[in-house]
């Protein structure tokens, strides 16, 4: 299994689209083959801070994510809301080993 945090910081002015774009891309996500959850959190701590927080079956699924149609019209619109570069962290969810 993979954990991706997508942390977003998303321009003031621009968030009630970056919501209504999230709100196209989150159903669609979660019928994708493989995937378990996809939810985006807002930070309590940042203004306009947000993470899409996504678990997949695998690899491939989470590549396959990243590759398909709906996502890559997210990015490619992402300039417009955004007031920075995407920040993705990726974790194996093997459990830590003491």
């Amino acid at each position: 299994m993979f954990i991706i945090h997508a942390h977003m910081q998303v321009q003031p002015d621009q968030e009630h689209v970056f919501l209504e774009e999230v709100n196209t891309l989150l159903p669609i996500t979660r019928a994708e083959a493989g995937n378990i959850s996809y939810e985006l959190m807002k930070s309590t701590e940042q203004e306009n801070r947000y993470t899409m927080v996504e678990v997949w079956n695998d690899l491939e699924s989470a590549s396959s994510h990243m590759a398909s149609e709906h996502l890559t019209a997210f990015v490619q619109k992402a300039p417009t809301f955004l007031a920075a570069p995407v920040d993705l962290q990726v974790f194996s969810a093997k459990p830590a080993e003491f």
